[in-house]
């Protein structure tokens, strides 16, 4: 009678928790990726509201991160692919679909990298912070593809229709960011300093006074 239900779940008890804890990872990975292109887009907003933003983007690149390594890391109990240490961390190291496996590798790594960067901002600069950071929609690019060709249910609907769909949402924040970004920052455009001030005018010296005969 349970033979006749399909396979037993709990025999493939590992790959069902990488593949969930993969497609939460997507999910966290495409909210801050989104979050990040929304907060680039509108630079002016309270204070208040900029910092929850801020730490509520930090929290969701961190549980990606979380659900990144949960993702390989259940991959080392599967009892059908058996990656390894190597298959989990070097690209090309795995034989299943190598090349988009290869690419969810180091798609983790620079997420991995790029995320704890945050708390190195003090030693390497905001302004060479902020130009490294950028490639986290490398990150998010890697992912995506990643899924596309090595995810089980990359064909099915509830997954793909979702994905593209945000996937068009990052490319529309992104084109608005480009569109958007301050004139003052190209190379060979003035820079406005604030309101300029006018020297003030010299007065003539007033003229001796008559002295007293």
């Amino acid at each position: 009678m349970i033979a006749a239900l399909g396979p037993d779940p709990l025999a493939h008890g590992w790959w069902l928790a990488s593949r969930a804890a993969g497609v939460v990872a997507l999910a966290l990975v495409t909210a801050s990726t989104l979050l990040g292109l929304a907060m680039a887009s509108r630079p002016r907003r309270p204070r208040r509201n900029a910092a929850r933003l801020v730490t509520l983007h930090e929290q969701l690149a961190l549980t990606g991160l979380v659900a990144i390594a949960v993702h390989g890391i259940a991959l080392l109990g599967d009892p059908w692919l058996r990656p390894g240490l190597a298959g989990i961390a070097l690209p090309g190291a795995m034989a299943y679909r190598p090349l988009f496996t290869s690419l969810g590798v180091l798609a983790g790594w620079l997420a991995a990298l790029l995320g704890l960067s945050y708390y190195l901002r003090g030693r390497i600069g905001v302004t060479r912070w902020r130009a490294v950071h950028r490639l986290t929609l490398a990150a998010y690019a890697l992912a995506v593809v990643h899924t596309l060709g090595a995810g089980t249910d990359a064909g099915s609907a509830w997954l793909r229709w979702p994905l593209l769909g945000s996937a068009a949402i990052v490319l529309v924040l992104l084109a608005r960011r480009l569109a958007r970004r301050d004139p003052t920052t190209r190379k060979g455009a003035p820079i406005d300093d604030g309101p300029t001030r006018r020297p003030a005018s010299r007065r003539r010296p007033l003229p001796p006074a008559p002295r007293a005969s």
